[in-house]
């Protein structure tokens, strides 16, 4: 399954109020996000092994990326090529060696 067909898929299994979709989509996307950290510190914390992790980190990132479909779906966004401008931005910043700091334009 590519990454279109992937966001068409989702639409499946999508049940929010479409009124609200962003505020939905930003939150459940940050919660996401922040459960792939619980198990990273969990990780660190030696309260599981790496094994255990991954398998965890998997089902976790599986849910951020239900979450980044879903708003680029909404917003009519294409996946595909907001992962390749995403990619086209950061060769520009190591040849322009700006890969750390901050801001988006730099």
């Amino acid at each position: 399954m590519n990454l279109n067909e992937y966001t068409l898929k989702t639409r499946e299994t999508a049940i929010y109020p479409p009124e609200t979709f962003l505020e939905y989509l930003t939150l459940g996307l940050a919660s996401e996000a922040g459960e792939v950290s619980g198990v990273v510190k969990k990780y660190i914390r030696k309260d599981q092994n790496l094994d255990v992790a991954k398998e965890k980190l998997e089902k976790e990132l599986g849910d951020v990326m239900w979450y980044w479909a879903r708003l680029c779906d909404e917003l009519g966004l294409d996946p595909q090529q907001v992962i390749e401008k995403n990619i086209k931005k950061l060769q520009a910043r190591k040849v322009n060696q700006t890969l750390q700091g901050d801001g988006d334009d730099r």
